[in-house]
């Protein structure tokens, strides 16, 4: 068999596993990704972050408010569009803060932000509730969600774990949900409520959570 002949024979086989390999790396991607707001998910949020966190860094957890409610009066194509308008508003900000964002799950989101000053963090939360509580159209009628936003900043020293700084920052978002602030800046980096499986006792996910209607 000349060499010619047996490049040619070769060839089919090595294109089927180039064509294999990219759509395997594709699927791998897609699975990293939630399929409806496109955001990564947890696990890839928090395999990048923490080369993010540094002195100057604050953890977000976002829960949406009157979800359930949104749901129920418009359908969940409305929630899944109220959903797909939140990643749209942290999408573009991670893009423009150079952070991370991710859906966790449900209508709770992450994200990483970098700040100069804590004393900018205050105005940042503002500005960024208020983008995700903008009215958005769902069939040709104007609707809206609200959201809580749980801040917790890192500060100079060693950087505690990023698991540790989301449930600090879930517990802030909780106490912003309680009263209705919009937002909520953790004073430390240390939880301060009971946790269930490493999760803030009685939110979704845990025994006993008691959220699923906020």
């Amino acid at each position: 068999m000349s060499a010619t002949i047996a490049a040619l024979s070769v060839a089919p086989v090595a294109l089927g596993w180039a064509v294999h390999s990219i759509v395997w790396r594709r699927r791998i991607a897609a699975a990293r990704r939630d399929p409806l707001t496109g955001l990564p998910t947890r696990a890839p949020f928090e395999a990048q972050a923490p080369r993010l966190l540094a002195a100057g860094t604050a953890v977000l957890v976002i829960d949406l408010d009157s979800f359930k409610a949104l749901n129920d009066r418009h359908g969940h194509a409305a929630g899944d569009a109220a959903l797909i308008t939140v990643a749209h508003v942290l999408a573009a900000t991670a893009a423009v803060m150079d952070d991370c964002a991710a859906r966790l799950g449900g209508d709770e989101f992450v994200l990483a932000l970098p700040i100069q000053h804590p004393d900018d963090l205050p105005f940042e939360l503002a500005s960024l509730h208020a983008w995700l509580c903008e009215p958005f159209t769902f069939e040709g009628k104007s609707v809206s969600v609200g959201a809580s936003i749980g801040a917790v900043m890192v500060g100079q020293g060693p950087v505690p774990p990023l698991d540790r700084l989301m449930r600090r920052a879930d517990e802030a978002m909780y106490a912003a949900k309680q009263t209705g602030a919009g937002w909520f800046i953790a004073t430390d980096t240390t939880p301060a409520l009971p946790t269930t499986n490493g999760r803030r006792a009685g939110r979704r996910g845990t025994a006993g959570g008691s959220e699923a209607a906020a």
